[in-house]
């Protein structure tokens, strides 16, 4: 099938850009439906005449339905959207650029959305879903799930399918809260997921950023010390990646500590840690939860990020994990292939 595509590519490559705009078009219905002819052009960033084409031929082969509040995509319109996807990775040679990655990483598993969701929102959601099909296939009976907070891992939560036939799963946020958005902070992300996975959750009431004194008291807590058990012992933990500089203004880290991080050369943020290019911790902030010292123990840890901007933050922090599957975009990974070859 691979071979017969690359044909294609290069046989018929106006077929070839046909489907993959109609692809696209399909797929950016599905994610903001319902959703005007106007907007879904300005979303794609291609002319309203070119748009209204290719609206009317899904319709007539009955892709999407048109009313009032917009454009709806159809269960055929979904069942071709899953079909696709793989014969759009192919096309654009991402299975080589997944090996890769993973061997230059020595990562468990890499797996890559096309697009770039720097240029596209709708890739953040099609990385959330792939994130919550890969977490469905790996879940077990009494499995620990560990998750930090952040509007990547929302969309993975989001986009998460519900799950009957797994049970006495536990999860919990990998780590305390951070910023004025409930909606994406790691309790209310634990809560929302433990509903689709039939499970059941524990919460960590602390802000993510403490003195020393008030850390050390409320660490004393047996409520606290009984949560921190369950994040310690987790079997699989689902986190973002930040760029460092942005991600510790985010933390609320003055202008002078935010140099020094600079100055250390760190690249990558996740769950509170500092990376630089070769993967060292250069910089913590302290917090109540997850533990890099702990991190590998963990069975396995899903990275979540994308988009071209945040390849140096995924390198930074993904290389050498060893128990680490990574989920990206397309942008990020070519952007990451560059990197390596610089090196």
């Amino acid at each position: 099938m691979e071979e017969v595509l690359k044909l294609q590519k290069r046989i018929v490559p106006e077929l070839v850009e046909l489907l993959e705009k109609r692809y696209n078009i399909l797929r950016t219905i599905y994610y903001n439906q319902p959703i005007g002819r106007r907007v879904l052009a300005n979303d794609l960033g291609i002319g309203e005449r070119i748009v209204r084409t290719e609206i009317n031929f899904l319709k007539n082969q009955g892709f999407i339905d048109i009313n009032t509040p917009g454009m709806t995509v159809t269960r055929d319109g979904e069942y071709i959207i899953d079909k696709l996807k793989d014969s759009i990775h192919e096309l654009r040679g991402l299975s080589e650029v997944e090996d890769t990655i993973k061997i230059n990483f020595g990562l468990k598993k890499v797996i890559i959305v096309p697009g770039n969701c720097d240029e596209d929102s709708t890739i953040l959601s099609e990385m959330g879903r792939v994130a919550g099909v890969y977490l469905k296939s790996i879940l077990k009976n009494s499995d620990v799930i560990a998750v930090t907070g952040g509007s990547t891992i929302k969309k993975v939560v989001d986009n998460m399918p519900k799950i009957s036939n797994i049970h006495d799963v536990l999860v919990v946020p990998a780590r305390g809260g951070m910023g004025a958005n409930v909606e994406t902070q790691a309790n209310t992300l634990a809560a929302s997921l433990a509903n689709k996975v039939n499970g059941t959750y524990k919460m960590l009431h602390v802000p993510d950023n403490l003195s020393d004194i008030a850390r050390d008291t409320i660490l004393k807590e047996k409520s606290i010390q009984n949560v921190l058990q369950f994040i310690y012992n987790a079997n699989v933990l689902v986190y973002g990646i930040g760029e460092a500089c942005k991600m510790a203004r985010r933390r609320g880290l003055n202008n002078e500590k935010i140099l020094e991080i600079k100055n250390k050369g760190a690249l990558g943020e996740a769950f509170g840690y500092y990376f630089d290019k070769k993967g060292n911790i250069v910089y913590s902030t302290p917090s109540i939860g997850i533990k890099n010292d702990s991190i590998h123990n963990i069975e396995t840890l899903i990275a979540v990020a994308g988009g071209c901007s945040k390849a140096e933050a995924i390198l930074s922090v993904e290389i050498n994990n060893k128990n680490g599957v990574l989920i990206t975009d397309e942008g990020a990974a070519k952007k990451i292939l560059e990197l390596l070859k610089s090196k």
